[in-house]
């Protein structure tokens, strides 16, 4: 497998990319608030009473434009073919690499290619003097939380915006 920059061909390729995925779990959140004392924030994983496939949400017009950056744009490549994706903008005000979008198709998954792409992207970004990287899932996607988790990714925020899924916000310094 080869982990290389992206061309336009390869974008066209990646936007194409099935980005569903099969989760047993959902983190619920709870918030407790003391006024000026604490806030105290807390996940837990529930198992749920049956297995629910979702689609994160992907803007492929965004996808175009960060292409469109130059930045991090990253292809896993094997036999021709694109087996998964990264992209990656920066955020040079807060030295952080903006995970926006990784995608491995179904059947390529759990066989090393997003923590290739990972393990690319964070030399690239160490090469331009960024100091964390960043990334965001949803909390039913409790495949991606183990993957961020497994990868040495911390939480740090979320917020539940009032027509999608809650969000959680994933942070790892270089």
């Amino acid at each position: 497998m080869i982990i290389r920059k992206g061309d336009l061909k390869d974008l066209n390729a990646s936007v194409l990319i099935e980005t569903s995925y099969t989760s047993d779990y959902v983190w619920q959140i709870r918030t407790e608030e003391r006024p000026y004392e604490e806030i105290a924030v807390n996940f837990r994983a529930i198992r749920l009473p049956r297995s629910v496939r979702a689609r994160p949400p992907r803007d492929t017009d965004c996808l175009v434009e960060d292409w469109q950056r130059g930045e991090c744009f990253l292809v896993a490549e094997e036999e021709g073919e694109i087996r998964g994706c990264l992209n990656m903008t920066v955020q040079p005000w807060h030295a952080t690499g903006w995970i926006n979008d990784m995608a491995v198709p179904s059947k390529y998954r759990r066989q090393g290619i997003g923590s290739e792409l990972l393990r690319y992207a964070f030399r690239w970004a160490r090469e331009q003097g960024l100091r964390s990287v960043l990334l965001e899932t949803q909390t039913k996607n409790h495949p991606a939380i183990c993957f961020c988790r497994k990868h040495g990714f911390v939480f740090c925020g979320f917020k539940e915006p009032r027509d999608q899924d809650p969000t959680l916000f994933w942070s790892r310094r270089l």
